[in-house]
This record gives C-alpha cells, sequence and structure tokens, in this order.
C-alpha cells in the first residue's frame, strides 16, 4: 500500500492503516463475524483517536464490517459514502489486485480520487 499511495502523490505520513481484526487467521481465511465482531471495540478506538476525515476500506471485509452487510464491493467501489462526518472510499483490496490484472485501473482510479478529496478537503 505504501507504493500505491507514494505513486499517487499521498504524503504516507497523512497515512494511518489499521485491519478489521487485530490478528491474522488461520490459513489467512477472511474473518468471521464474531472475530471481526471481537475486535469492532478496539477499531472503534482507533478512529476515535486518529480522527480521520478520509477511510479508505479495502475490500468487502472492511466495506461489510464498517458499513454493513448491504454493501457489496462490486457496486461500491469507487463511490463515497458518508457518515457520521467520515468519507469512505470503498475499493479493491491489494489481494484482488494480485488475482486480477483488470482492477488495477479501477483501484488507481479510486485513489486518485481520494487524492483529489484529500486536496479539497485541506
Amino acid at each position: 500500500m505504501d507504493m500505491a499511495f507514494c505513486g499517487i502523490g499521498i504524503d504516507r505520513q497523512e497515512v494511518y492503516i489499521a485491519n478489521i481484526v487485530k490478528c491474522r487467521p488461520p490459513q489467512n481465511r477472511n474473518p468471521e463475524k464474531d472475530e471481526a465482531i471481537a475486535c469492532m471495540d478496539y477499531l472503534r478506538n482507533q478512529v476515535m483517536l486518529v480522527k480521520p476525515k478520509i477511510i479508505v476500506l479495502l475490500g468487502s471485509v472492511a466495506l461489510k464490517n464498517i458499513l454493513g452487510e448491504e454493501y457489496g464491493i462490486t457496486a461500491s467501489r469507487g463511490n463515497w459514502v458518508e457518515q457520521k462526518g467520515i468519507m469512505y472510499m470503498p475499493t479493491w483490496h491489494p489481494a484482488a489486485l494480485l488475482r486480477d490484472d483488470n482492477k488495477k485501473i479501477e483501484f488507481w482510479n479510486d485513489l486518485k480520487e481520494v487524492k483529489r478529496k484529500i486536496e479539497e478537503i485541506k
């Protein structure tokens, strides 16, 4: 992710990276619902301390756990969602880019939109 932010011109000092769960599930599988719920208070506290104006949601797990199960990554990616004064940009998880080269352009465009929004907010 550092290279993507650097490549788009987003200073790494402006970025805080957090995960839905705080430990890797066995075999690197997606976290189960109870695992995500167990870590959610910790994540909420991180967000309260950092006070982000923008959160980039990388992939379906992040999207569904933060914004809700009704969201799907394919339909949501690239579209801003505002909740409680925070702007969310859902996009592809970096692992998806390794599986499908076609997603790289969409991912890049989503990050360019994040960069544009950062400049707008400043």
